[in-house]
């Protein structure tokens, strides 16, 4: 597996000195429907070469502030040991203060990450963007399951869900539904009115995890479990763009690419959501950090 913006300067690429840290993670063993989110890392590696490193919106280089790209982490066990090496991996990005992406794999990669960055920053919140609720205590006989994640992560975090379309009735008897920001209610607010509520709820330190069947499946067919009616990419970008500028992103994740060789162009939408979260959050450090 290759860099992430694998053409830039070697001395960008340093771990010592690079800001942002690309963890892959080629994890698939709990995915219920399609399978093959374990390509997904290293597809949206690959397709991060053909990404311009200018970011035109934000007229950043997030590049400047250097970009390593980890070995991946390989595990094939079960969901609740692979949190366990995935937060060791994430606490180690965040004591050197630098900012940990993780790319998934399903998502119950996420489960590690999330519990390193709330243990480093206490009033975390977890900001969620996804199809689906993720919120069953269990599935399939473990708690990490990747229907889990945000179960797991209100344990350890205050949660915010948005884009949300799809959860079983179970789901709902634990549900803060003034957290939570539906798919459908979302289509009707032509004002995104809906974006400043969402970023009143977060406290200084977010964690973003973003499942990329959050977006429609008409520009984002190739994840495992895609559900219709879901955000654009203008309306996943501006609440990214106003969430930097609310509060402090100190780690994220983006999750679910099931690539598929007659659908690359999701391989290049994964890859530049990844450089424009990293472009919207270097625009607000500012060019002497």
């Amino acid at each position: 597996m290759t860099a992430f913006l694998p053409d830039i300067p070697a001395e960008l690429r340093d771990p010592a000195r690079a800001y942002f840290h690309i963890i892959p993670v080629p994890y698939d063993a709990t995915s219920t429907w399609r399978k093959g989110a374990d390509k997904g890392p290293k597809a949206i590696i690959d397709a991060s070469e053909a990404v311009e490193w200018y970011d035109i919106q934000t007229r950043a280089e997030p590049h400047q502030l250097g970009v390593a790209t980890h070995d991946p982490i390989h595990w094939a066990g079960p969901p609740d040991e692979l949190a366990q090496l995935v937060q060791a991996r994430v606490a180690s990005v965040l004591d050197d203060d630098h900012l940990p992406i993780v790319l998934g794999g399903e998502h119950s990669v996420s489960i590690g990450a999330i519990r390193a960055a709330a243990k480093r920053h206490p009033e975390l919140t977890t900001l969620q963007i996804d199809a689906h609720a993720d919120t069953r205590e269990s599935y399939m006989g473990s708690p990490c399951n990747h229907a889990c994640v945000m179960a797991r992560a209100r344990e350890v975090s205050r949660i915010v869900q948005v884009g949300i379309r799809s959860m079983d009735a179970e789901e709902t008897l634990r549900l803060r539904e003034s957290r939570v920001f539906f798919a459908h209610d979302i289509a009707e607010d032509s004002a995104d009115a809906w974006i400043e509520r969402v970023c009143a709820l977060l406290t200084p330190s977010t964690y973003v995890t973003i499942d990329l069947d959050a977006l429609d499946p008409g520009i984002m067919p190739a994840t495992g479990t895609p559900e219709p009616g879901g955000l654009s990419w203008r309306q996943v970008n501006k609440l990214l763009e106003a969430v930097a500028r609310r509060t402090r992103i100190v780690g994220c994740d983006v999750v679910e690419l099931c690539p598929r060789e007659d659908l690359y162009a999701c391989d290049f939408l994964a890859a530049k959501l990844v450089h424009r979260l990293m472009a919207i959050i270097a625009s607000q450090r500012g060019p002497q950090e």
